[in-house]
């Protein structure tokens, strides 16, 4: 393919930056977009596509527009719950899958996903930025060759104001969501965890407080690894203050990192001296644009339905272990 041909399917916020850097990258175009209704669509277009001459073509239903528009690709942000039908849906028509997080809400739904990912030989990224960013790359090429020694331990804080932005929005409804904080800007911190640590969860202890509201706004998890790493992560859907710091402890060293956007990384060496800022390889780039590098065959996808599986095998104990109160371990497939 020369272009990859992207169709929308989910017409609401963030879509708006996916549109703009596909209008701005060479290799891709927007050919169709896709909601509940033919309104939501036009408002898409109105505030996004005035300064093109051709609009997408407009849908209300998903299987017509991959029917009749034969995109090559499908982003994908509808409720997190829909997400399982929706990717297994795009990926059947023919369509490369861009997620956006979480791949699913629920591990049995994540193996399946991937069963039909084998079966149709299709591209399923996750829509998360760290794995784009060259520091996040450092942190998990130092893991992989020991560049401090072995990985013992991880903590991490992500905190924001999600409860208040979210009321009366499908967020707090789980029917819709699955879950809250830790399953909406949680999940980039969760996400830097496990695409880093590259290890099925064993087992997870965790609190979670709703806040008098139907889903989780801060929750504390302990975190074991079937590799043997430790993790320990809190997050708050109720501050005013946005951050997503992650600390990853070696045996012989230490590297603090954003892990919410990859922005910034501090190294410690064996001696406890703090590293001049270490040469990082590679390039930075927007999930979109790795994304359709891999579709057209000249990139690697720097997320993929592993990433989700074991996501989702760390949400399901997450949520088992707060309802129970006691440990607990993902389910075998």
């Amino acid at each position: 393919m020369s272009k990859v041909r992207i169709a929308f399917l989910g017409c609401g916020g963030f879509m708006g930056a996916h549109a703009n850097r596909i209008k701005g990258n060479p290799d891709a175009e927007l050919v169709a977009l896709c909601d509940v209704s033919d309104e939501q669509v036009q408002k898409f277009i109105d505030r996004h596509f005035t300064d093109t001459a051709t609009k997408p073509a407009k849908y209300t239903d998903p299987a017509k527009m991959y029917a009749q528009s034969k995109p090559d690709a499908a982003f994908i942000a509808t409720p997190h719950t829909l997400h399982f039908a929706h990717g297994k849906q795009a990926l059947e028509a023919g369509c490369h899958v861009y997620m956006e997080k979480p791949m699913v809400t629920s591990l049995p739904d994540a193996y399946a996903l991937r069963d039909t990912v084998k079966k149709t030989g299709k591209i399923l990224v996750v829509g998360y930025n760290t794995p784009c960013s060259r520091e996040l790359h450092y942190v998990r090429d130092a893991i992989r060759n020991r560049t401090f020694g072995k990985l013992e331990l991880v903590t991490g804080q992500l905190s924001q104001g999600w409860m208040k932005a979210t009321v009366g929005l499908w967020r707090q409804k789980p029917e819709l969501s699955g879950g809250g904080q830790a399953y909406d800007s949680g999940a980039h911190l969760l996400n830097s965890l496990v695409w880093s640590v590259e290890s099925n969860v064993d087992e997870v202890f965790a609190y979670v407080d709703n806040h008098g509201t139907p889903v989780d706004i801060n929750s504390v998890m302990s975190i074991k690894f079937a590799n043997g790493v430790l993790a320990a992560i809190c997050v708050s859907g109720n501050c005013p203050a946005n951050s997503g710091n992650m600390s990853f402890i070696f045996e012989n060293g230490k590297i603090d990192v954003d892990g919410w956007g990859g922005s910034w990384m501090k190294v410690w060496d064996e001696r406890g001296r703090e590293v001049k800022y270490p040469h990082v390889t590679g390039k930075d780039q927007t999930p979109d644009d790795n994304f359709i590098d891999a579709c057209l065959g000249r990139a690697n996808p720097n997320t993929s339905v592993e990433n989700g599986i074991i996501q989702s095998q760390l949400m399901d104990a997450i949520y088992e272990s707060a309802r129970t109160g006691q440990p607990a371990r993902p389910a075998k497939k």
